[in-house]
């Protein structure tokens, strides 16, 4: 009990010992997030995903742990040593600063900051600066060229991400996520802010470098992007920074658009519930995420940044217009939903169209011989 007390009379200590939790926990998480994305994936497409090391496969992280820490650290011998050595390091650590603000329970997070939602917008921007150094320090010409593509890719798809937020912001009238969460005790903010979510989905699906737009790390592309000089540890970082922030962007989905812990009917339940609740929509976002990467074909790079500056971002502005004239004119929450749901349609359509004016047949994987019309993604 003692030490209880000293511990929560010390911030410093007490924010240090949270995060000390939180970094033990991530790599397990990362294992564990690994061999559930390669089972999805082998699930979609008909395979049975890791089966040989450990039951049903799921040893397999941990012997690829050990294969990455063992395996020998190799650097090119013209490459610029600190900024090749130090760029791992400035992808993963802007990840697990995000998470010093971000609540799991009413009462479970490290910090509880008034501008916690600006707080995660800001430092998960910062990995931008990791990738560049990771392509420049590498001295290799495609590296370099898969590095501008990653920025290029980041930096426009952080603008409708950053939007989407804000929109969120407006209605709740707040930066402080537990009370966005708590705004949303009896109607999540889904319900008003449809193409908010829309457009945050898609924009966390570039910032992932998901299908489909992983054309930063597509072989396909540029022979891996700004990491093809890396091995080992130095890669398996920017792997770690991959999943951390898988699971950062699916938390802050839950959070800002489906309650976070709220139960249906009110969130006066204990924090054991919370936590259940909160972790089954987390899980659902992560497995639909998962699903976009087994299932999407991968855009081109010119159609990938015209879709952000062409269609994504002028829905963005109009949203926030729109939230603009509900608030400053006192009308009712359902107009938002309708006008927000009218813009959801509207998106759909014209990225239909846009898909269809461009399309070419090509045939599904899991059934031969039946051809689909899914875009112009290869020519």
């Amino acid at each position: 009990m003692i030490g209880l007390s000293l511990i929560a009379g010390n911030a410093w200590l007490d924010a240090f010992i949270r995060m000390a939790i939180i970094s033990a926990l991530v790599p397990v998480a990362v294992i564990m997030l690994t061999y559930l994305e390669r089972k999805v994936i082998g699930r979609l497409q008909m395979r049975l995903g890791p089966m040989r090391v450990g039951p049903y496969g799921t040893l397999q992280g941990v012997a690829d742990t050990i294969k990455l820490i063992t395996k020998e650290d190799l650097r090119p011998q013209t490459a610029d040593r600190w900024t090749f050595e130090l760029a791992p390091f400035v992808v993963v650590v802007p990840s697990f600063l995000a998470f010093v603000t971000l609540p799991f329970t009413a009462d479970l997070f490290v910090r509880n900051l008034a501008l916690g939602l600006f707080y995660i917008v800001a430092v998960t921007g910062l990995s931008i600066v990791g990738l560049l150094m990771a392509g420049w320090g590498s001295d290799n010409k495609y590296a370099l060229l898969g590095a501008a593509r990653a920025a290029a890719q980041l930096i426009s798809y952080e603008i409708p991400l950053v939007l989407a937020v804000v929109a969120v912001a407006m209605v709740g009238q707040s930066l402080n996520l537990a009370e966005l969460v708590g705004n949303q005790d009896k109607v999540p903010y889904i319900f008003w802010q449809p193409l908010p979510f829309v457009l945050f989905v898609i924009a966390v699906l570039a910032e992932l470098y998901r299908q489909p737009f992983d054309i930063p790390v597509a072989e396909s592309e540029v022979v891996g992007g700004p990491l093809v000089e890396y091995s080992g540890i130095r890669w398996s970082l920017f792997q770690m920074a991959e999943y951390l922030n898988l699971v950062l962007f699916s938390v802050l989905g839950s959070l800002i658009f489906f309650g976070g812990w709220n139960w249906p009917g009110g969130n006066e339940v204990g924090a054991p519930l919370q936590a259940l609740w909160i972790t089954l929509k987390t899980s659902a976002f992560i497995i639909f995420f998962m699903w976009m990467r087994g299932s999407m074909p991968r855009l081109r790079v010119d159609q990938m940044m015209n879709y952000c500056w062409q269609v994504l971002l002028p829905f963005a502005f109009a949203q926030i217009a729109v939230n603009g004239l509900v608030l400053v004119y006192g009308w009712p929450d359902v107009v938002l939903g309708v006008l927000s749901g009218t813009g959801v349609l509207a998106l759909s359509y014209i990225t239909y169209r846009s898909v269809n004016k461009l399309g070419i047949r090509l045939a599904l994987p899991s059934m031969p011989g039946v051809e689909k019309e899914v875009g112009s993604v290869y020519r």
